[in-house]
């Protein structure tokens, strides 16, 4: 059974741009030649780590997403490990957390705001089917008060 993996990986600073765009491709084969397909591939570009990881500063960060086996999963992860050239990776797997956002997705759309929805006034529906005029509230039509004349006091 596939599912729907994430492979963040980190490539050391001092390789050059047609080796990254190499090891890309070579663990892309991995993911074919295993039975996988390759989703999304993104370079996302040379960035600073937050703290440093075997005696780098930065790294190239590569983003690969992936549809596979997880037999594959550890093979791809065992080869990341032993490549010198990454200096760090994490898998994830997205197909539950896409489960999820679409569980919740429905929810909310099932579950409208009552403010989004257009308020209907009962007694005026009631009367267009009856052809009557809509019965007036008499706090609606009370009469302005005169306001009274303040008291002086003597």
């Amino acid at each position: 059974m596939n599912r729907t993996y994430e492979i963040m990986f980190i490539v050391r600073p001092d390789v050059e741009e047609v080796e990254l765009d190499k090891l890309i491709e070579t663990f892309s084969g991995y993911v074919t030649g295993g039975g996988g397909t390759v989703k999304t591939t993104e370079k996302m570009g040379r960035r600073r780590l937050a703290y440093t990881v075997k005696k780098f500063n930065d790294g190239f960060y590569v983003l690969l997403v992936v549809d596979a086996p997880a037999s594959l999963i550890s093979e791809i992860e065992r080869r990341l490990r032993v490549s010198e050239q990454v200096i760090k990776f994490i898998t994830v797997r997205m197909d539950e957390e896409d489960k999820r956002v679409a569980k919740i997705k429905a929810h909310r759309d099932a579950h409208v705001k009552r403010s989004a929805q257009p308020q209907v006034n009962v007694e005026a529906a009631a009367a267009t089917e009856t052809h009557e005029a809509p019965a007036v509230e008499a706090s609606a039509v009370a009469e302005p008060v005169a306001e009274a004349e303040p008291a002086v006091a003597s």
